[in-house]
């Protein structure tokens, strides 16, 4: 019996180490980064961060994520990869400008560039990990987009300007991206 029992804890211990040592990957469709626990500058995981996301570019391809969006998966994983809990990452993603049609529901992403949008899975799981991805109500109606064409996981903003600079004024700092 005794090296059964032995067996038993060995691997029980291999598994926990194992659990341990895994990189926590919240947002599974983008964000993908390299663990570096030695290295500098750690999230704390006590501290609450606050940051507002200023997607300010278009995807260079219809058909690829935009990078900024990506880079705020990326944010969202590299924090909780640290050991800070999703309900302390007061993150708020704001598209707008070129960024703006990262938004837009199959149906109106489809119309307009000839492939579904990539970016919806991205934005989904954001949005379950209690990111506020938001875009600009004043950007889509330049693009002449009714706000019913943004996605359902999407809040629409007054405008850009006002989000960021109300965020700001409650001590979100500003990433631009």
């Amino acid at each position: 019996m005794k090296p059964s029992i032995s067996l038993f804890w060995l691997v029980s211990l291999l598994g926990c180490a194992v659990a341990q040592s895994a990189p926590t990957q919240v947002i599974t469709a983008a964000g993908n980064f390299h663990p570096l626990p030695k290295a500098a500058y750690q999230p704390n995981p006590a501290a609450t961060y606050k940051v507002v996301f200023s997607l300010t570019k278009g995807s260079d391809k219809p058909d690829q994520i935009n990078p900024a969006l990506e880079r705020v998966a990326r944010a969202v994983n590299l924090y909780a990869s640290a050991g800070v809990p999703l309900d302390h990452l007061k993150f708020v993603a704001v598209a707008y400008g070129p960024a703006t049609p990262v938004v837009l529901d199959d149906e109106h992403y489809k119309a307009q560039f000839g492939v579904t949008n990539p970016n919806l899975a991205v934005i989904a799981q954001l949005r379950k990990a209690g990111v506020d991805v938001a875009v600009c109500g004043q950007a889509m109606a330049e693009h002449h987009y009714a706000d019913d064409w943004a996605s359902q996981d999407v809040t629409i903003s007054l405008s850009a300007l006002t989000t960021i600079t109300e965020l700001e004024q409650q001590g979100y700092a500003l990433m631009p991206l």
